[in-house]
């Protein structure tokens, strides 16, 4: 078999750039949240260190896609510690919340970046899987899945400029978390009834309607609220 370039190939490598992008929505905000916890000096800097060891990681991942399907305690790991982020911070004072948002600095470089890495890992196997399932030649997989993190990583800088500009987004962002956090345990299950990958799954639309509510909350006027210098 040939593994010439055809024009059906770039077809379907724009296929897994969209893919990957909107796979990746979800993982974009969790990242946007990581990251904006650290001075703004920092965040492109965790984000591409994050990104960078996230690529060596899917690289990895294409040669090992069955055994990753196996590794549900990453997605318990994953969900449980996006739980807790949002259960913390919705049973946490608005003034504990302020005091936390100053404390972020060099200290928590690494340990955001390990957090980057453990939620890209957790996010993983949906993309890789799909990718895997749609062509089989490995530089379209690599290619397709490389520049649609390199979106995501983009995408999750949006985030972090939606985040200052509109305070309460804040409030919207960690009600995102929990809803990723429960989705990724509730994948840990394997329940064959639900499919949040498909479109046909009712599951797939009681996520993304509740992420599209979750998301316009964020935009409403918060009473009293300003904007919180990083």
């Amino acid at each position: 078999m040939t593994q010439s370039i055809q024009l059906q190939d770039l077809g379907t490598l724009a296929l897994l750039i969209f893919l990957e992008g909107a796979l990746s929505i979800d993982n974009a905000v969790v990242l946007a949240l990581l990251a904006g916890k650290l001075p703004k000096a920092l965040q492109k800097k965790a984000l591409w260190y994050g990104i960078i060891g996230s690529i060596i990681f899917r690289v990895l991942s294409l040669f090992l896609a069955n055994q990753l399907m196996q590794w549900n305690w990453v997605k318990f790991v994953g969900g449980g510690y996006l739980l807790y982020m949002g259960i913390s911070y919705w049973t946490t004072s608005e003034e504990k919340r302020a005091a936390r948002r100053k404390t972020g600095g060099a200290n928590s470089f690494w340990k955001t970046v390990i957090l980057i890495e453990l939620m890209d890992l957790a996010f993983a196997a949906d993309s890789i899987l799909a990718a895997v399932a749609i062509s089989r030649k490995l530089w379209v997989v690599v290619a397709g899945g490389l520049i649609g993190m390199i979106l995501m990583r983009f995408a999750a800088s949006l985030f972090i400029r939606i985040l200052e500009i509109f305070p309460a987004f804040e409030d919207s962002a960690y009600l995102l978390i929990l809803l990723i956090g429960g989705k990724l345990c509730i994948e840990g299950f394997k329940i064959s009834e639900i499919d949040f990958a498909s479109s046909s799954n009712p599951a797939s639309w009681i996520f993304w309607i509740l992420m599209v509510a979750a998301l316009l909350y964020g935009f409403r006027k918060k009473s009293g609220s300003v904007g919180h210098s990083q």
